[in-house]
C-alpha cells in the first residue's frame, strides 16, 4: 500500500476570492449584474461545499486530487511523471494571501495544468515536499535498475547466436 507523507490543508479565505472573482466577473459583464443576487444567495453555501471537497496528498508514489462539487474529480498523479510544480499570484488572490499551484507531467494530452489548486497553506513547503518526494522515487527506482546484473540475453554469446541465425535467414532470401 502507498504510504501517507502529507496532506494539503486548504486556506478558509479561498471562499471569499471566489466570491470576489465572481462578483467582479458578474459586475464587469453588466447582463451579469442581476445574477449578483443569485451569487450571494447561493454562492457562499456553494462555495463552501467545494472548499470542503478539495483534498490533496502527497504519497510515496502518488499526489492524490480530490475536488468538485456537482462535476467530481479524482486524479492520481504519479510523481515520477511530474514535470513541473508551478505557483501562480494575481493581484486579487495576494489581496486574500493565496496562490494557486498547478501540476504538469510528462505525456499530458491537453496544453496547460493537469490540475490547479488554489489557497494551499504554506503551499511552497508543500511544493518542495512533493519535489523532494519525486526526486527520492527517481533516485530509488534508477538505483534498483542500476543494482540488476546484466541478463542473459544481453551476453555475448547470446548475440552471437542471434546473428548467425539473422545471416542464415538472409541467405535464404
Amino acid at each position: 500500500m502507498d504510504k501517507l507523507i502529507s496532506t494539503a490543508e486548504f486556506n478558509p479565505r479561498v471562499k471569499p476570492y471566489w466570491m470576489t472573482v465572481y462578483a467582479i466577473v458578474l459586475f464587469v459583464t453588466v447582463a451579469g449584474i442581476p445574477f449578483l443576487i443569485v451569487l450571494f444567495l447561493i454562492g457562499g453555501w456553494l462555495t463552501q461545499k467545494h472548499l470542503s471537497r478539495m483534498k490533496c496528498e502527497l504519497t510515496e508514489k502518488f499526489l492524490k486530487v480530490e475536488k468538485g462539487v456537482m462535476i467530481k474529480v479524482e486524479k492520481n498523479i504519479p510523481l515520477d511523471q511530474i514535470t513541473d510544480l508551478g505557483l501562480v499570484e494575481g493581484p486579487v488572490m495576494r489581496f486574500f494571501g493565496l496562490k494557486e499551484i498547478s501540476v504538469e507531467t510528462a505525456g499530458q494530452s491537453a496544453t496547460g495544468a493537469l490540475v490547479k489548486l488554489i489557497g494551499i497553506v504554506d503551499v511552497e513547503t508543500f511544493r518542495d515536499s512533493v519535489l523532494k518526494q519525486r526526486d527520492l522515487l527517481i533516485l530509488q527506482r534508477n538505483k534498483s535498475r542500476a543494482d540488476v546484473p546484466v541478463a542473459e540475453h544481453g551476453s555475448p554469446d547470446v548475440l552471437a547466436d542471434i546473428l548467425e541465425t539473422l545471416k542464415k535467414i538472409e541467405a535464404k532470401l
